[in-house]
């Protein structure tokens, strides 16, 4: 049964939610979902931030030359207060953070999971919570990292913390009903309500209208007759750019004059290839690749001169990418895969092909060639990210749960709700949370 009073907005209907997520040192898109997110929650509630700061050893990480260097323009609103973070061995970090949390005595602790670096800190934080009587939700934005897949040790670690973490959260948030099929497949969790929103607009490179500049990199503009394609992301061996790059260099030459190609993107996993077919593309004078991760500048300019974006992924839960090409309006080839045919329902600019498939590739990058020059309606919204975190903490006055396949904003199983109760000495830290 749903606590009544957990159920009922508080006066005004502002809750005290608390995100955590990636922080900006180890920038990456999660650290710019964390902000927007926050951002947009920020309109309607009391939001505070405890970011993952120094993430893992920083020789682990695979863009590790770049830790620390500015990337990000984005920034918090000014009511949303901000820990200094957490670091990976903890040390002063987390004991700083357990006292932000216990001063905020959030309502609501929402976690962001995207790696299985930060379990041994979102195990902590969590217990802290549950102890305040807090509600604990996970987002999921993929359930395992495809770097960390690959290595047995790793893998089972995370196999096993993110299944610890459903058993200790009240409600988990996926972005589309393949994640949620998948964690139903491979954790089978009980008593967890599971709701579903797809991933909000990644609208944060749009700083002003027109063409951008971007740090004197020479990111070109399609000259009069031809069409720019862009991809843009990490280059990872799931993202397919392989893929594309057989099929540019295998196009005739007729139909090579009419476009360009710019890459833009850090290599991962040691996924060099798509730099060695560049460098003996028979059109290497239409290819721009920048392999690096660019600041924000860089890539509000990409998109500016981008007349479509290829996306050619092979897996996916979901793409930050995706959605800063529907955030421009721009035509986008997308992959049928995973959930990504549901990050982009509704979206009229997505021209879909199947993935490792080059000649469904070729004629989807024609399709969406003829569709250069229009502009696409995102159909995003924020608040449906909003509305799924309280649905899943059990927060949005919902009926109890029944019993069968759980669909959006449905449970497994049904959990009773704990009215949060931190105490109200409990800033000097943790010894003074009480369990509700």
């Amino acid at each position: 049964m749903t606590n009544a009073r957990a159920a009922a907005p508080p006066p005004g209907g502002r809750r005290g939610l608390c995100i955590v997520g990636s922080g900006w040192r180890f920038t990456s898109g999660i650290s710019y979902y964390t902000c927007l997110l926050a951002n947009a929650l920020a309109e309607q509630h009391q939001v505070s931030v405890i970011p993952m700061r120094q993430l893992l050893p920083r020789r682990l990480y695979p863009g590790w030359r770049r830790v620390g260097q500015p990337r990000a323009q984005l920034t918090y609103r000014p009511e949303v207060k901000v820990s200094a973070g957490v670091n990976w061995w903890w040390g002063r970090s987390m004991a700083r953070a357990l006292r932000f949390l216990a001063a905020g005595r959030p309502e609501v602790i929402v976690l962001e999971w995207w790696t299985a670096a930060v379990l041994h800190s979102y195990l902590l934080l969590a217990v802290a919570g549950r102890l305040a009587g807090a509600r604990l939700v996970l987002e999921v934005h993929e359930l395992q990292d495809t770097g960390e897949g690959r290595i047995a040790l790793v893998r089972r670690y995370g196999q096993w913390g993110l299944r610890l973490l459903l058993a200790l959260c009240h409600g988990c948030v996926l972005h589309s009903a393949a994640d949620r099929d998948a964690l139903l497949a491979r954790h089978q969790p009980r008593g967890t309500r599971l709701a579903i929103a797809p991933h909000g607009p990644f609208d944060q490179y749009k700083l002003d209208a027109g063409p951008r500049e971007g740090q004197g990199l020479a990111l070109p503009a399609a000259r009069p007759g031809e069409v720019s394609l862009l991809f843009f992301g990490t280059i990872r061996p799931y993202k397919g750019l392989e893929d594309l790059l057989r099929v540019f260099n295998g196009l005739a030459p007729d139909e090579a004059a009419g476009l360009r190609l710019t890459v833009i993107g850090e290599t991962w996993e040691g996924c060099t290839e798509p730099g060695r077919l560049i460098a003996a593309s028979p059109y290497r004078d239409r290819i721009t690749f920048v392999n690096d991760y660019v600041p924000d500048d860089v890539v509000a300019a990409a998109f500016s001169r981008a007349d479509v974006v290829v996306l050619p992924y092979r897996r996916s839960s979901s793409s930050g990418p995706l959605h800063v090409a529907m955030s421009w309006g721009l035509p986008v080839v997308v992959s049928r895969v995973g959930g990504l045919p549901e990050a982009a329902a509704g979206y009229a600019g997505a021209v879909f092909t199947e993935p490792g498939d080059t000649d469904a590739l070729r004629s989807a990058i024609r399709r969406a060639v003829a569709l250069a020059g229009r502009r696409f309606t995102d159909p995003r919204r924020w608040e449906d990210s909003a509305q799924a975190l309280l649905t899943a903490a059990g927060l949005d006055g919902a009926a109890p749960p029944g019993t069968g396949q759980p669909g959006p904003g449905e449970t497994c199983a049904s959990r009773r709700s704990a009215t949060p109760s931190w105490n109200d000495a409990a800033a000097p830290g943790l010894s003074s949370i009480r369990q509700s």
